[in-house]
């Protein structure tokens, strides 16, 4: 996932920059690999580096997680990185409005492991019993997934023909910025037609840049609308696939059976308050 290295864990202890040319002191960083490893941003992107520097958390950044008025907003996690974000690892400046999802997921889990530890207790459900179980996940070994770096030899932009229709869809992966975006056009859409969401639509008419080389928006829209459902599933497995991210599961082990079984990690008010 990244080159943390945990003093809780190891018994090493982080960098810390004494001074900065202000002459103002200096937090522990670390360096995170990002699961895209950079090859999803274009030329001259800070984040083409494939990497960020994070700073421990402090008090201060505790603030942000407990300030009730950014949890209503829903903004409180990123408010936290964009705090806890010092650099590229070069001493750039990162967009953040730019970072792939996959990726702010391991920036996350890394802010995590440096400010409280790699043990992550938490309660699942039991998929042979569905009863609650409290769980101990070491966050430490989740890994990327693996990438074919010549999937990304066209930077974020792909190809892919739809097995029904046999359209040839061009797409891109999401950033942050496109997923504020979205969320506001679905709370919109949401009081326009309370009986319906659209986050699947919505999403998709977000990603897709072209059919058979038409690139206008309102022509996209209206194919996603009428999309056949194996296109659409068809189109979702693709974008899974080639996705930079972290394999966010875990072996699961039931004490009521003994059954093993790998899960989603269940990402609970503990993730980044321990003992809550």
């Amino acid at each position: 996932m990244s080159k943390i290295v945990d003093p809780e864990y190891t018994g090493i202890e982080p960098k810390v920059k004494q001074k900065s040319e202000n002459n103002t002191p200096q937090f522990p960083t670390e360096i995170v690999d990002l699961p895209s490893k950079g090859l999803l941003y274009d030329e001259g992107n800070p984040l083409r580096s494939g990497k960020v520097e994070l700073k421990y958390m402090t008090a201060r950044e505790e603030d942000i997680l407990t300030s009730q008025n950014l949890i209503k907003q829903g903004v409180v996690i990123d408010k936290l990185l964009k705090a806890l974000i010092v650099s590229n690892g070069e001493g750039e400046e990162v967009p953040y409005h730019k970072l792939l999802i996959g990726d702010k997921n391991a920036i996350m889990v890394s802010a995590r492991i440096l400010a409280y530890g790699a043990e992550y207790e938490a309660e699942c459900i039991d998929p042979f019993t569905n009863d609650k179980q409290k769980v101990k996940i070491n966050l430490l070994n989740l890994k990327d997934k693996e990438l074919n770096a010549d999937e990304y030899k066209t930077g974020n932009r792909f190809t892919f023909t739809l097995p029904a229709s046999k359209k040839d869809i061009e797409f891109k992966l999401l950033q942050h910025g496109d997923e504020v975006k979205i969320d506001l056009e679905i709370k919109s859409l949401k009081k326009l037609r309370k009986e319906v969401t659209s986050e699947l639509t919505t999403r998709l008419k977000h990603m897709i840049l072209s059919v058979d080389g038409e690139t206008d928006k309102s022509k996209i829209s209206g194919f996603v609308d009428n999309m056949l459902s194996r296109d659409s599933l068809a189109l979702r497995k693709r974008i899974q696939e080639i996705t930079p991210d972290l394999d966010m599961t875990f072996d699961f082990i039931s004490e009521a059976t003994g059954e093993s079984q790998t899960i989603p990690i269940p990402l609970g008010v503990s993730f980044f308050w321990p003992g809550v």
